[in-house]
């Protein structure tokens, strides 16, 4: 298989169907491991990228859950469906990124504990759905998965901040993955403007 520039792997295309079976199969689950693949940069590739910004996170190339039952997920930007979108796959993360913590490549960074995801870890999911939209080219393409755990809810993007560094803009639709922990964010970055639940 040949690999993208940034280290991740092609994968198969993914259906409508699959994908919706796969973000399905999360409601009712537990969480118990979440964790992050940003870019590691600077002079020795071992640097890794600011991701951090309170009520959202930009983890880049992905996010990785692990269930009580030890089901690994992986959610990723791909091209599945014709354009850029958030693509979430029952597999290892290993099996979407290449050289995994080697300099200059995705780092891996347990956030499990990071406050933002407190309320995800060891409860049982109440839904995950599929957020999807217009490429603009008559494509529709899934930008978000939305997790509701019982006292909050996360969205899985694939998008990014305009400018680094941020300065309040975002673009959705690209080849970056970030997370959002408010919905209140979501809304100002126009999640629920260029998006449809289904």
């Amino acid at each position: 298989m040949d690999e993208h520039d940034t280290g991740e792997m092609p994968t198969p295309k993914l259906t409508e169907d699959e994908y919706r079976r796969t973000v399905e199969s999360l409601s009712g689950v537990r969480l118990m491991e979440v964790t992050y693949y940003p870019f590691a940069g600077g002079d020795d590739g071992n640097k890794i990228d600011d991701w951090d910004f309170g009520a959202w996170h930009e983890p880049t190339m992905g996010v990785g859950l692990r269930t009580e039952d030890g089901t690994r997920y992986s959610a990723v930007w791909d091209s599945s469906f014709g354009d850029y979108g958030l693509e979430l796959l029952r597999e290892p993360m290993s099996s979407q990124l290449l050289r995994i913590g080697e300099p200059g490549s995705p780092a891996e960074v347990a956030v499990t504990d990071h406050p933002a995801w407190s309320a995800f870890i060891g409860v049982p999911l109440v839904g995950a759905e599929i957020l999807w939209s217009d490429s603009g080219q008559g494509l529709r393409v899934p930008t978000a998965v939305e997790l509701r755990a019982p006292d909050s809810t996360a969205w899985l993007i694939a998008g990014r901040s305009a400018q680094w560094p941020p300065d309040g803009r975002f673009f959705l639709g690209t080849d970056d993955v970030m997370t959002v922990f408010s919905h209140e964010f979501a809304s100002t970055i126009g999640l629920f403007t260029a998006t449809e639940q289904a």
